[in-house]
């Protein structure tokens, strides 16, 4: 019998799929995705230079506040949308959710993101991401400098973006920067959370 693969977590839960948990860290390059307009979005690539992920921004899908989270081969696993609307216009905090391969349908959700408020008021609120049936996350840090960390509910850093000293020497540190991903934790949860991000802090996603 084989064993479970076990992480920072214990025993590996997918969030996604299993096929992106893995039971050591993982390092991985996002890089701006070039040759496109403006909201085309960004690719993640790892150790060995293969494209893991890519995520379509709204200059590629043609729709505002819409992000795309493909595989290298290009197939769909999320549906990334912000809820609009008067109710939610009226709200305190900005949701989006993520939504799996069978995007219409509300039984597919994987995660609800609620953005902080701009205001002065709600300024310092952490970003936080719901999950059922699992561990809640917020972010911690400045997304926009590429330097912070999802953190759980009990305080376990799941993954950390940065800018290392190599990587910045070649280009600006929001066109090319590093995440890294503990064990336990589902790759394609969090760089769906990163690629919200991105939109909100007017990365390469947003028109």
């Amino acid at each position: 019998m084989k064993k479970a693969m076990v992480g920072i977590f214990g025993t590996i839960v997918p969030i996604v799929s299993k096929l992106y948990c893995s039971s050591s860290e993982k390092v991985f390059v996002v890089r701006r995705r070039p040759h496109v307009v403006n909201g085309g979005g960004f690719v993640v690539i790892d150790c060995n230079q293969n494209v893991i992920f890519r995520i379509d921004g709204c200059g590629i899908l043609g729709k505002k506040n819409e992000l795309i989270l493909r595989d290298g081969d290009g197939i769909e696993l999320l549906l990334i949308r912000r809820k609009e609307g008067i109710v939610e216009a009226l709200r305190i905090e900005k949701r989006w959710k993520g939504y799996a391969a069978d995007f219409e349908s509300s039984s597919k959700l994987v995660f609800c993101l609620k953005e902080k408020n701009s205001s002065c008021l709600f300024a310092n609120n952490p970003v936080r991401i719901s999950i059922s049936n699992h561990h809640d996350f917020v972010i911690r840090g400045d997304f926009a400098a590429r330097a912070c960390s999802l953190v759980d509910s009990s305080g376990i850093v799941a993954a950390e973006v940065g800018v290392k000293e190599e990587i910045e020497a070649v280009m600006a540190g929001k066109d090319v920067y590093q995440v890294v991903v503990k064990p336990g934790i589902d790759q394609a949860f969090v760089f769906g959370v990163i690629a919200i991000l991105d939109h909100i802090y007017d990365g390469s996603t947003r028109c």
